[in-house]
Formats: C-alpha cells, structure tokens, sequence
C-alpha cells in the first residue's frame, strides 16, 4: 500500500562548516531559531541514522525531470520514497513499505519517464541526522529543522570516492500547508548564520555532482593538494570572451518558435501521466489538452514540420486523445448536468433524480476509467511517447524553419483562420437542426486550432498574438458551450428513458432537456455578432503588423 503526502521544504547548505565525525550531533553555528515568525521553541528530537540507495535509469530520466526514487531505512519513515515535483519548494512524496523490489504501484507512476529502461541502484547516502522541532506558543509543531551530515557514494556505473558534506533541511509539518512567511523568517536566520540555499535540488543531485567532480580530478590528474592537474584545453582569453560575446546571435527562427512549443507539451504531457493514474482532478483534461495542441501544431505549422513524418504522430495523438476523452467528457456532462440540476427549486426535481444522475455517471465512469489506463499501460502509448522523444532530438525541418518567425507563424495563424471563417460561414448559414449542430461543432475545432497557433506564435508576435488567442477563445468558448448543450440533451434523454422505465418521473429530465434547448438556442443568436466583431480588419491587421 502506498502512502501520500505533499512535502514541503527547502535545502541549505554551510558555506564555512565542513561535514565533521559521524554521529556529531550539532552543525556550530546553527543560528538561534526562537522568535523566526510564530516560533516560540525548538525541540530536539535527538540523532536518526539514515541509509538509502536511490535508484534511476541508465540514462538519470528520473533526476532530468527532478524525481527520486530511494529506499531508506533507519528513522520513522523507513521504506520505498517516491518524490515527484509540483512546484517551488513542493514535491508529492508517496511512501511504501519495505521491500526488495521497486513497488509495483511506484513503478507504474514512473512509466512514462521510465519506459523500458531498468530502475538500477546509483547511489548510495549515509546521513547522520540532527532533528529539531519548531514549536508555537500553543505547543504545535510548524516545522521540523533537520542538521544532516551526508556521506555519499556513486553505485552506477562503478564505485566512486566517498563524497561528504554538511546540509540543513527545513520541512513544514504536515498540515501547515504552504506557510511562506514561517519558511521566509526561518530562512532570513540561516542566512544570517552563514547558510545559503543549496545550489542542487536533491541530495541525490548534489550527491552525483560531487562524486563526479571527484571522479573528473582523479582522472584529470588534481586528485589531492599539491597535484597539478594534467595539461588540457586551455582556458579562453579575455578577448576571446569579449569576441564571442559580440558575436551576432542568429535571429528567433520559426523552428525554435514551434519546436520550443512543441517541447512543452511533450513535458506536459510526460509529467501528467502519474497525476492522471492517481486520478487527480482535472488531470485528464490538462493531458488530454497537451495533446491536442500537439497534434495542432504540427497542422498549423506544416510549412515548418514536414507532414510525412509529423501526420502519423498526429494520427497516434488523435487516438490518445480519444482514449482520455472517455473520461473527460464525462467529467464535464456530470458537472454540466449536476450543476443544471441544482438550479432548479426542489419542487421541480421529481422523483430520485439525484440518486439516477449518480448512479448514471459512475457507472460510466468505471468503464471511462479502465480506458485511460489501459492507453496509458499500453505499448502503443510507449512508442508514441519515444516518436515525440525522437522528433524534438532530430526535427524533419522545412525550408521556413529557418525564416525570421515572426512572418512564418503569422501567416500560418491567418491560414488557419481563413479556415475557421468559411466554417463559420457554414455554420451561420444553415438552417437550426441537427446540421447546424454538426456546422457549429466543426466551427469549434477549428477556432481551438486558431487559438493553438497563435498561443504557439507569441514569442514570435507578442501581444498581437496574446490578444488573437484571447478573441479566439471568445469565440471557442460560445461554440463549445453549444456542443456541450447538444450532448447533455442526449444524456437528458436516455436519463429520462431509464427513468420512465424504472416507473420514475421524467418530468425532471424532461424540463432540463428544454432548459438546454433554450441555452444552446441563446448561444446560437450570440454567433453573428460575436463573429461580425472577429472579422474586423483591425483585429488580422493587428496580427499582420
């Protein structure tokens, strides 16, 4: 079974004080802590003995993407540590017991940084740790202050020369949420006592980097005092400095514009896969987002990517995409229909229509939920994930790839816009009916197109293209919330079936049904001038300037 909790801390090093004896309980100088914010004592809970050996692929994916991987024993915590990044000073920690192997639960959340790469030992940490509490006047615990004495040694590939220094942690207790004024006042003591942020994010990071540096000495021939390095490159003048600072850089390219892009929604989509496993909320809908911008770009800006190679990947995303919308777009239904149904006076809900919605929506939700993650644990999911890898490492670059950006993006938003327009022509022509349903929907994944490419274009065009996405989600969002009309009027009807059925009322679902006609109606009179107002030449020329 495994265990979460958010960890919220930050790292300090001794810029004077050398790591001493191990089991030497104090770092000297440690600065007084009562009185930093709410603190009121501090509370020594004495000396912990810490062993753990971190594990990472051949190539460090985990350490890349700033996640490790240990088993520890020794303290209170003893067992499998997962630790994955959420932001400043903040990872998830998730804890299993222990045992000889990686926990299965763990491994499966590592997936897509991990793939087919073998979790191996690579390092080894022995820490003496010195633990302190911060205490309040009213006797609860805010922050543990931790005075550890770390002896590290490099397992993979080979052994290495101990590595050894002296480190400060401050964690806020469980439950103190993020208190940014407790870790700014303790920090402002730790500077004054001669600490400074640590230059590394992890023990393992700073681990690596010290072995290694030991390691590069040895090899150089400076391994100890007195022993002067072997002869190498030598070192660049001043001059040499100034000149290649002077140097012209090469203009912002349309491939560096899209590539970077690109890279982000490939991160995005890597680092969403274990929030999307653990069912977090909204996970779902921000992966399966990533993958729709991917896919637009490379559509978008096919005069940059060559298409042979970027449509099948496109095809691979298309699937992906389906595969999260299972669950997605019954996440937005329920939400939709829940929320219509609460706005209805309690004389209007007739019969157990609360009972019927849920029992609706999570029997579809199993089904929904088994989808995602069976994308996710396949290998086409894998191999679509090393294509992108592939792709970002050795771009298929056209000829406008390397054309100034700003000219090569615009004119790819403007086409893309020509194409929202002659949908929205089809759209605004046709008669109300189930057509101009299918014309509107169209319409909507062609402004989300539009929205991408410009949202892709600015760094290239700046606030133009900020103000064009922004005007393109105007227009997105009164077509999506048609669509949504449309498919919650169909869940509408087969909950009032089900409810006739059953020997229920329908009257309830019967007079949601009509609310929705009346909204998508409302939205659909919204259209020509909401659209009028996007087809002012300002706006293109403003995107064109």
């Amino acid at each position: 079974m495994v265990d979460t909790k958010q960890e919220i801390e930050r790292k300090y090093e001794a810029t004077a004080e050398e790591a001493g004896p191990a089991g030497r309980p104090d770092l000297p100088g440690l600065p007084e802590l009562t009185g930093a914010g709410p603190v009121a004592t501090v509370v020594s809970r004495g000396v912990a003995t810490l062993d753990a050996t971190y594990y990472d692929t051949p190539g460090r994916r985990l350490l890349a993407d700033g996640i490790t991987l240990r088993r520890r024993t020794g303290g209170d915590d003893e067992g499998w540590h997962l630790k994955l990044p959420v932001g400043p000073d903040t990872r998830e920690e998730l804890r299993a017991p222990l045992g000889d192997e990686v926990p299965a639960e763990m491994a499966t959340l590592l997936r897509s940084r991990v793939r087919h790469d073998p979790l191996r030992p690579l390092a080894h940490l022995h820490t003496e740790r010195d633990r302190k509490d911060l205490v309040d006047a009213d006797g609860t615990v805010l922050a543990e202050v931790s005075v550890d004495r770390v002896t590290a040694r490099r397992l993979a590939p080979g052994e290495s020369e101990p590595a050894r220094w002296t480190e400060v942690e401050v964690e806020l207790a469980e439950g103190r949420g993020h208190d940014q004024r407790l870790l700014d006042a303790v920090e402002v003591r730790l500077r004054d006592g001669g600490l400074h942020r640590a230059d590394t994010p992890s023990k393992l990071a700073k681990a690596l980097a010290e072995t290694e540096r030991a390691a590069g000495a040895v090899e150089s021939g400076g391994g100890g005092p007195g022993k002067p390095a072997k002869p190498g490159k030598p070192a660049k003048t001043a001059r040499q400095v100034a000149q290649a600072a002077s140097e012209p850089r090469r203009p912002l390219g349309a491939d560096d514009v899209v590539l970077d892009y690109i890279r982000r929604q490939i991160d995005a989509l890597v680092r969403l896969d274990p929030a999307v496993r653990g069912d977090v909320p909204d996970a779902v809908h921000r992966m399966r987002v990533a993958t729709r911008r991917l896919r637009s770009a490379f559509r978008s800006y096919r005069k940059v990517l060559d298409r042979s190679v970027t449509d099948p990947i496109g095809d691979e995303l298309k699937w992906l995409a389906g595969e999260l919308g299972v669950e997605r777009d019954r996440e937005v239904l329920t939400e939709r229909l829940q929320g219509r149904l609460a706005e209805l006076p309690e004389e209007l809900r007739r019969g157990p229509v609360r009972e019927r919605l849920h029992h609706w929506s999570h029997g579809r939700r199993d089904g929904a939920r088994a989808t995602v993650l069976g994308a996710l644990d396949s290998e086409r999911y894998l191999t679509l994930l090393d294509t992108l890898d592939a792709l970002v490492a050795d771009p298929p670059l056209r000829r406008d790839a390397t054309k100034p950006a700003a000219p090569v993006v615009a004119k790819a938003v403007l086409r893309d816009y020509e194409r929202l327009a002659g949908r929205m022509a089809t759209a605004l022509e046709t008669p109300p009916g189930p057509d101009r349903d299918i014309a509107i929907h169209q319409a909507r994944k062609a402004a989300k197109r539009v929205r991408y490419a410009a949202e892709t274009a600015r760094p290239a065009l700046g606030k133009s293209a900020k103000r064009f996405a922004r005007r393109m989600r105007a227009v997105q969002d009164v077509l999506g919330d048609h669509q949504d009309s449309v498919v919650a009027r169909e869940a509408l009807r087969q909950l009032a079936t089900q409810a006739h059925v059953a020997g229920e009322s329908d009257f309830t679902f019967g007079l949601l049904y009509g609310r929705e006609e009346e909204r998508a109606a409302a939205r659909e009179r919204e259209l020509p001038d909401l659209w009028a107002e996007t087809l002012r030449k300002k706006h293109r020329a403003d995107l064109e300037s």
